[in-house]
């Protein structure tokens, strides 16, 4: 893949994370998706899964900022995101997964209603739509999730899925 190719589908990863469009990533971009994800199930940031939620969203910030933030200034551009975490990132897939692990961890346990270790298809559609996928697209990407077709999804099977789409060849 052309190397502007690859700066192309990497900057569009960059406008996922940057929740409220401002033009980098901080701290707050992260306490946004776990506000979105616990408003989109009625859990409050006070319970047990709310305060996971956020503890993870704490722990994917502090990863990111530690491999991206090249300036110090507590905020990720698109140039420190797109010239430094994902090309470092793509080296070490599996970094990438542990930096994002607590986190998806939460959410998959905030979508799963019903306590049995696994969010369904559609739960887990749900969580994308919060984190701001368009409907049809949080769909589609949650069926390709459950790459056992059991229609649950879990920790396992998101945790790759999430390492292989943010650290993409060039």
């Amino acid at each position: 893949m052309v190397s502007t190719e690859y700066e192309r589908r990497i900057a569009a990863r960059f406008a996922g994370f940057d929740q409220d469009g401002n033009g980098y990533i901080d701290r707050e971009d992260f306490s946004a998706a776990a506000k979105a994800v616990l408003a989109e199930f009625g859990t409050t940031a006070r319970s047990d899964k709310g305060q996971a939620l956020y503890i993870g969203a704490e722990a994917f910030w502090q990863g990111m900022a530690g491999i991206a933030d090249r300036d110090g200034d507590q905020r990720i551009t698109r140039e420190e995101f797109v010239n430094g975490a994902v090309k470092r990132l793509r080296d070490n897939p599996d970094r990438f997964a542990e930096i994002a692990r607590p986190f998806l961890h939460a959410a998959l346990a905030v979508a799963d209603t019903d306590g049995d270790g696994a969010a369904t298809v559609q739960e887990t559609g749900r969580v994308l739509k919060a984190l701001g996928a368009a409907e049809d697209v949080a769909a589609a990407a949650a069926a390709t999730l459950d790459t056992d077709a059991d229609g649950r999804i879990g920790e396992t099977e998101v945790v790759s899925a999430f390492a292989r789409y943010f650290t993409v060849p060039e």
